[in-house]
């Protein structure tokens, strides 16, 4: 399993670029892939396959409409680890011994 964390967006469009966010989250979300969207973001986790093809969904999504497009993507691969959305933060959190805001 791996976590991908991106951000997409189109370039030389409005100022605000939510209603372009707000398709590539309706693409993550139908996709079926486990993942948690974030204030510059959105982190997915699945297979590598599985992950890159979203995010290849949402850069065709954009390609619709928008002629020059931006996407920053992270990877973190961790053999025989699942449930990494939730255990990260569950892992600082017990070190803290509080909650952190989400």
């Amino acid at each position: 399993m791996v976590l991908l964390d991106f951000s997409i967006f189109p370039i030389g469009k409005d100022e605000s670029v939510s209603k372009y966010v707000a398709r590539c989250i309706d693409v993550i979300d139908r996709s079926g892939v486990n993942y948690r969207s974030h204030s510059m973001g959105t982190t997915l986790e699945g297979e590598y396959d599985e992950v890159m093809a979203v995010l290849r969904d949402c850069y065709l999504e954009l390609a619709k409409d928008c002629d020059r497009i931006e996407c920053m993507v992270k990877l973190d691969y961790r053999r025989g680890r699942t449930g990494q959305l939730d255990s990260k933060i569950a892992s600082v959190e017990r070190k803290l011994g509080r909650n952190v805001r989400k």
